[in-house]
């Protein structure tokens, strides 16, 4: 028993070993990173709103509302008006043509949704001022008919839609192949068209990956300021961006009404942290709920 119990002595201390080191490597992992979140994530959001109110209320509330602002907002919120949509359905059908069909091409067309995560938004709009510019390859037709696409709206929203494409697609393609087909193939056995079997099969099991996409793709392209500075030309009241409209009133020292414009896009991207949480949480149970039924 006493052989026993001597012998019993290292394996209780290694069992018990993983356990405390497994408590301690958690604290320190889960301490480290909300330090690192504290030091360059909240610090500065902070920072941003305390500038903003420096001057006081009045002044935060007149810097956002003057025309300048109002007109980046204005411009701002038709740029991603168009970007969103366009790329939803764009995202929707690449995600529903990389799923569920097998064709020649298929990986490059995945390539190409990921385009835009590896070129320089600098570069993206770079492209556009070499295809639409004065002397850019449509530059001299496009003067001849009058039409206007850089240093105009045009330009930003060809530019935003480029630089925000991989999004809905991205995030529809995992969830749509985890997902399989047996639901919308048992739809069609039973007689639905393709579009019935879209808006009632697959349109509500993609929902919040699709909701999560959008919710990137909007923050995107409400915040893009490489590509748009290329192409928008920084006229002021015309083609400025929030962003763009930020930059120029901190390079002219208006630091408190940057850093009031800029608490917009602050309050832009504190709410998509909420939406994205619970998108997250919708598709965890979503998820779930998936595999629960595929073991039953």
């Amino acid at each position: 028993m006493t052989t026993i119990a001597f012998d019993s002595l290292p394996q209780a201390a290694a069992a018990a070993r993983p356990a405390t080191e497994g408590r301690l490597a958690r604290r320190v992992l889960m301490g480290t990173a909300f330090a690192f979140l504290f030091l360059f994530l909240f610090v500065p959001l902070a920072a941003v709103f305390h500038q903003a109110l420096g001057k006081g209320w009045e002044a935060c509330v007149a810097a956002v509302t003057e025309p300048d602002a109002r007109a980046a907002i204005r411009l701002t919120l038709i740029a991603a008006g168009i970007a969103v949509p366009l790329n939803l359905v764009f995202g929707v059908c690449a995600a529903w043509a990389v799923t569920r069909f097998e064709f020649r091409g298929k990986n490059l067309l995945i390539t190409l949704i990921d385009l835009p995560f590896s070129v320089s938004p600098v570069i993206a709009g770079l492209i556009y001022v070499l295809m639409f510019g004065a002397q850019g390859w449509f530059g001299p037709w496009l003067q001849a008919h009058n039409v206007q696409i850089l240093f105009a709206v045009p330009g930003i929203v060809l530019a935003t839609v480029f630089v925000t494409v991989p999004f809905v697609a991205r995030e529809l393609i995992p969830l749509m192949q985890s997902q399989g087909c047996e639901e919308e193939e048992a739809a069609i056995v039973l007689g639905a068209s393709g579009w019935r079997v879209f808006w009632h099969v697959t349109l509500p099991n993609i929902r919040w990956g699709l909701f999560y996409g959008v919710i990137l793709c909007n923050a995107r392209a409400m915040g893009e300021f490489g590509a748009v500075s290329v192409v928008s030309g920084h006229i002021r009241g015309l083609t400025n961006t929030l962003p763009l409209h930020v930059e120029i009133l901190y390079n002219e020292y208006h630091f408190a009404a940057a850093f009031s414009v800029a608490s917009l896009l602050a309050l832009l991207a504190l709410l998509t942290l909420a939406l994205k949480s619970l998108a997250e949480w919708r598709l965890r149970a979503q998820a779930a709920r998936t595999v629960s039924e595929h073991a039953s």
